[in-house]
């Protein structure tokens, strides 16, 4: 019988957490559980499998880039709050804005971040459009094609960049990207395979595909 993974399967990539990171980390599956069960966020065949294709899935961009304190994160439609909450945990100071034009998904990423104890992080009912404000890099897990991505977030970047990639979208896709790739006609991106990151079937097709901002 396969053993469901815990917050142990977070230590063992991320080693060099606080105390406070891995009580944090601790709690997830306790929190997602009981509002889980009030509004489902998270599918119920992958709540038990939480710590793998939610929280470790999400802290596979800390693998290819460190956030900078100050550093300033989009979540775009965060759904259950991935991969923003867990990236929050991670990097209390970068700060986190999290959006889903669905109100009952963000009242339990607000209740999440609240049973945690984040300060670094905001989340708000909001359509991408509406969004003024500028960041240095908008993130996402499977929201929309990146051409449709790269069309919401042409206006979204600080034009200052100070991070090893340039501001831009990190997005969190899998399978074969070949046409979508085509289709936004992107040549600068970069994509990172998550197989190479972690062991475990589920991350063979999973990839982070980065797309820098257009200067």
């Amino acid at each position: 019988m396969e053993t469901k993974p815990t917050a142990e399967l977070i230590f063992k990539y991320f080693p060099k957490l606080t105390d406070t990171q891995k009580e944090q980390f601790g709690k997830l599956e306790e929190l997602y559980k009981d509002w889980n069960q009030k509004i489902n966020v998270v599918s119920r065949k992958d709540v038990d499998l939480l710590y793998e294709r939610h929280v470790l899935h999400s802290l596979s961009i800390a693998k290819v880039i460190t956030f900078k304190p100050g550093a300033r994160l989009m979540d775009v439609g965060t759904g259950g709050g991935f991969p923003g909450i867990p990236l929050a945990i991670l990097f209390p100071e970068s700060k986190f804005y999290l959006v889903d034009s669905i109100a009952k998904k963000i009242k339990v990423v607000q209740e999440v971040i609240e049973g945690l104890g984040l300060k670094n992080v905001r989340a708000e009912q909001i359509r991408m459009e509406e969004v003024k404000e500028q960041f240095d890099f908008v993130m996402n897990r499977a929201v929309a094609p990146l051409s449709t991505l790269i069309h919401w977030t042409q206006d979204k970047y600080i034009p200052n960049w100070n991070h090893t990639l340039k501001n831009g979208i990190i997005s969190l896709k899998g399978g074969d990207l070949t046409e979508e790739i085509k289709e936004a006609g992107i040549k600068n991106h970069k994509i990172f395979e998550l197989k190479e990151m972690f062991e475990g079937d589920f991350f063979e097709t999973k990839k982070i595909v980065y797309v820098p901002m257009i200067s």
